[in-house]
């Protein structure tokens, strides 16, 4: 696939026309655009959202955008594949791969100047029949010649173009699940069928996807891994562990699913700071904060403060790591979010489906203007991986 720019000559204009654009600049600054959330941030920091190539960019025309795709495309500067990367959706049968949904977000990326984070190369769930059926026949060399394929493949299709991958997503299973905080190896069926060694299997995923695109920020990716508990002290061993046998671990991300039914994890900026101190990128990656509606199906306005809060206290932890590279809201629409087919809850994301700006969308551009005024970096370039 390619993403041809298509170059434009100088030709020499009129006094008319100087004029003409001399008068567009004064109606510019007269009637200045509307400040969006990535034209705000930190040059070092990009600020994404999830989307749904295969149901939303298909019929995507850069001179006639819905509403939905215009939002899209000048809200942010990144974007992640929502379902389109996933094994079921991208591999669903062993020798067929389906990108259409996948190369659908990278032109709309392109054609907006946005970048794109990859999700994910390795995870228990959502992977095909076929993966799931064969999964407990495999040897484990089966297996990695399956996974090292698609991984090969996938990474290979986009490199270059992908900043960040979550590589491995979901490993670690919470210390309430049965057997407490573990590798999630029998619910993987590549780490089953690799028990003997399961972090060795992780290990050279991370070296198979850095050898197809050596430029991408490789990363670990989980829910509940906020702030600093039995989980992330998990992760934080297996960081030193992959980092100690030489794999080409770049980050850690923590997703930042949260539900009001739950207090704020005030540990979240200590814990991104002892990623860093590995020498490890962070980001927050899934960001949407839901919350138990009345009868009618609305919030309170106390949720909805409360709301505001949760999200820029996600963001404040990144604001104040300058190894955060990007934070991602998980859907920017009610009307588009995976929550209510999920919880018995709603109203989790930063516009109501009617494309309404709700105050947690106000107090993340807030925040990050007042972060960096003229959008200086957090560090000097470079500093940082």
């Amino acid at each position: 696939m390619s993403h041809s720019r298509t170059k434009i000559g100088v030709a020499a204009v009129s006094a008319a026309s100087v004029a003409a654009v001399a008068l567009a600049g004064v109606a510019a600054q007269a009637d200045p655009k509307e400040p969006t959330l990535g034209g705000e941030a930190p040059i070092d920091l990009k600020i994404g959202s999830a989307v749904w190539g295969q149901n939303e960019l298909l019929d995507y025309d850069p001179d006639d955008p819905n509403e939905f795709q215009s939002i899209l495309g000048s809200e942010f500067n990144s974007l992640t594949p929502e379902n389109d990367m996933k094994w079921s959706e991208l591999h669903p049968e062993p020798d067929v791969y389906d990108f259409s949904g996948a190369d659908a977000i990278m032109e709309f990326a392109e054609a907006n100047g946005q970048e794109v984070r990859g999700h994910t190369l390795l995870w228990h769930s959502q992977n095909p029949d076929w993966v799931n059926e064969a999964g407990g026949a495999w040897t484990c060399q089966e297996a990695r010649d399956v996974l090292e394929d698609h991984v090969a493949t996938v990474v290979g299709r986009y490199a270059g173009e992908i900043y960040e991958w979550d590589v491995a997503n979901e490993l670690i299973q919470d210390d309430w699940d049965e057997g407490g905080v573990k590798l999630r190896t029998e619910a993987n069926p590549f780490l089953k069928a690799c028990s003997e060694d399961p972090v060795a299997l992780i290990g050279d995923v991370f070296r198979w996807a850095h050898e197809a695109d050596p430029e991408a920020v490789l990363f670990l990716n989980d829910y509940n891994a906020e702030g600093i508990n039995a989980k992330t002290d998990a992760y934080y061993d297996l960081a030193q562990e992959l980092l100690a046998d030489g794999a080409p671990l770049h980050g850690f991300g923590a997703q930042g699913h949260l539900s009001l039914m739950y207090g704020f994890d005030d540990s979240m900026q200590a814990n991104f700071e002892r990623f860093a101190d590995l020498g490890l990128k962070v980001a927050v990656t899934e960001a949407d904060v839901r919350m138990p509606l009345d009868e009618n199906g609305d919030p309170t306005e106390e949720q909805i403060a409360l709301q505001a809060e949760r999200y820029d206290g996600m963001l404040q932890a990144c604001l104040n790591v300058p190894a955060c590279t990007s934070f991602t809201v998980w859907g920017f629409d009610d009307a588009r979010s995976w929550v209510p087919g999920v919880f018995d809850e709603g109203y989790a994301t930063i516009m109501t489906e009617e494309f309404e700006k709700k105050p947690a969308y106000f107090t993340l551009l807030e925040s990050l203007t007042d972060a960096t005024p003229g959008r200086s970096p957090r560090t000097p370039p470079g500093l940082n991986k």
